[in-house]
């Protein structure tokens, strides 16, 4: 047991390694709040375009939404930063890192809108459009707001997912809190920098987990929504 200390446990090396990885974990919040905004906001805006029943624009759309499904984040992420140079185009890790990650989310978060569109009861559509109102109209204040509410848990579930998916972009040497864990833990050649981010990451994404729950549990618990 004292082995196990000193060698994950030893606070002379966290207090070392402290302030790498807390600038570590600021830029692993500011990737994870900025692919959340671009992802889910994406995502709505695919899946409205895609509920205005455009032939041409609807099948760019399922193409784009499953050849990013398909693709694992990190052959996005090495193709983004290691070929389009090539292709003279240039990004660095952090931007290649946030369009990775934005392009799966937004795939899969228009899915999930996508779902939610189809699930409005056709009855309502058709009493809208009995009074009159422009398609724009039923679209968004009608449809939008109710395929919002039901896409919530599976979006909020992505997003979890998504977060802690920016730990990829160590690969392009983003320094966020994995790669600063990498790093700590070879200058001191000692695992305890690796326990410490370890525990920091739990800081960081038990709230959002808890807080998913709760959402979930919100709307699992509207009128019409079944826990089996």
């Amino acid at each position: 047991m004292a082995d196990i200390g000193k060698l994950y446990f030893d606070l002379h090396y966290w207090w070392l390694s402290l302030p790498a990885l807390l600038r570590g974990a600021e830029v692993t919040i500011g990737l994870a709040v900025a692919v959340t905004v671009i992802g889910v906001a994406s995502g709505l805006l695919l899946a409205t375009a895609r509920a205005l029943d455009f032939s041409p624009l609807s099948l760019l759309i399922v193409t784009f939404v499953d050849v990013f499904r398909a693709i694992p984040v990190i052959v996005i992420l090495f193709l983004l930063f290691f070929a389009l140079p090539y292709a003279g185009v240039s990004m660095n890790g952090p931007a290649c890192a946030i369009a990775a990650l934005s392009l799966n989310l937004a795939a899969v978060a228009e899915e999930a809108f996508w779902a939610g569109i189809r699930a409005v009861p056709d009855g309502q559509l058709q009493a809208a459009r009995s009074l009159g109102l422009p398609e724009v109209i039923v679209l968004a204040l009608i449809i939008l707001p109710q395929s919002i509410r039901l896409a919530i848990p599976l979006v909020t579930s992505k997003v979890i997912s998504t977060t802690k998916d920016t730990a990829l972009a160590s690969v392009v040497a983003v320094p966020e809190l994995l790669n600063q864990m990498s790093t700590e833990q070879g200058n001191y050649a000692n695992p305890s920098p690796l326990m410490l981010g370890s525990l920091i990451y739990l800081a960081m994404f038990i709230p959002l987990v808890v807080c998913s729950r709760s959402i979930e549990q919100r709307h699992l618990q509207l009128p019409g929504y079944r826990r089996d």
